[in-house]
């Protein structure tokens, strides 16, 4: 295959998935999320059509085009690529299955286990829009006969990773979690977004934010009242158990906190929240703000504001919809791989 046959490949697989959350197939995704959550019950229906959609987004053929044109076509000599998933939230690992196989090398994909029914069909539609594409692809349970990995985890599984890993070229991500600017100026209709940015994906993502960065003084009334339309979120027992043990945690040990009933706000310098809690800290001028995010950029997935305006942030409700060039860690996986040619 020719780059141009891999690009017209992934092309079609986004119009597929654009298809794919409309009325008439319905059914059909209707009865892909239902396997995966059978797999996996934080895969619900509205978090894995979120997903598809963000994949979709990816694909875009001129966005797609334009990004693949800064890369090498072909490599020199194709190798076989390692890639671990992640399972935290749906199709996770698909970026980095687009840059190897668009990029020419074999994907050696070692799926997590708790997205195997997403990341396999995804898969194995690419191969039936083009079937060369079944010999770069190997679903596989170990990474042994790899030539470079791509592994992503926790800080924890990374030691574990560089351990097995570290001999061979590769890249190799940690945790990271992502932040918004609130300068106490923005509208019903901006906070209303943010919630998009905390709660898709029940806060799972490393793309979800967990902390917030206020100003002295802030009200958080009309940001609680902005937020809740995610009351829902409380509809999935897991996240409820999740918001009820927190909020007796911070009870009995006396934290103080704000409680919207499916969210507890509390100041910390921490940066991870547990699922269904926000931190936040206050800065007291822009300058305090710049520096205390750059004391946090090396643990900062992304940052968001109001309509993008704070300097290298997404808009609000855009953290979750990466354009295809925006590479996880920062780290640019197609130069990785156009350097292993």
């Amino acid at each position: 295959m020719t780059h141009a046959d891999r690009l017209a490949a992934f092309v079609a697989l986004g119009q597929r998935l654009t298809e794919l959350p409309t009325p008439a197939h319905a059914d059909e995704l209707a009865g892909l999320a239902a396997r995966a959550r059978n797999q996996n019950n934080w895969f619900d229906l509205p978090n894995v059509t979120s997903a598809i959609r963000g994949i979709a987004h990816l694909l875009a053929e001129e966005p797609l085009r334009q990004w693949s044109a800064r890369y090498p076509q072909e490599p020199t000599q194709p190798r076989k690529i390692g890639v671990v998933m992640a399972g935290n939230i749906p199709l996770v690992g698909f970026h980095d299955a687009l840059c190897v196989l668009l990029s020419g090398h074999i994907l050696l994909a070692k799926l997590s286990s708790d997205d195997t029914v997403l990341m396999t069909w995804v898969l194995e539609e690419l191969t039936r829009l083009e079937p060369r594409f079944t010999e770069q692809i190997q679903l596989v349970p170990r990474l042994n006969a790899a030539d470079a990995f791509i592994a992503t985890g926790s800080d924890n599984t990374a030691r574990y990773f560089e351990y097995y890993f570290g001999k061979k070229p590769n890249i190799i991500r940690r945790n990271r979690t992502s932040l918004a600017v609130l300068t106490g100026r923005e509208t019903d209709h901006d906070l209303g977004l943010l919630g998009e940015d905390i709660f898709r994906y029940y806060g799972l993502g490393c793309r979800n934010v967990s902390k917030l960065y206020v100003p002295e003084g802030y009200d958080f009334t009309p940001l609680l009242d902005s937020l809740q339309p995610w009351h829902r979120v409380l509809e999935h027992n897991r996240y409820q158990n999740n918001y009820d043990y927190n909020k007796s945690i911070m009870l009995v040990n006396r934290v103080p906190h704000l409680d919207s009933g499916f969210l507890l706000l509390t100041q910390s310098t921490q940066l991870v929240s547990p699922i269904s809690v926000l931190h936040y800290e206050t800065y007291s001028n822009e300058v305090d703000l710049v520096v205390r995010l750059a004391d946090v950029a090396a643990q900062t997935q992304c940052l968001v504001s109001a309509g993008g305006l704070f300097a290298g942030s997404f808009p609000f409700g855009r953290a979750q919809q990466p354009g295809v060039g925006d590479y996880a860690d920062g780290v640019d996986t197609m130069a990785f791989l156009a350097e292993l040619a």
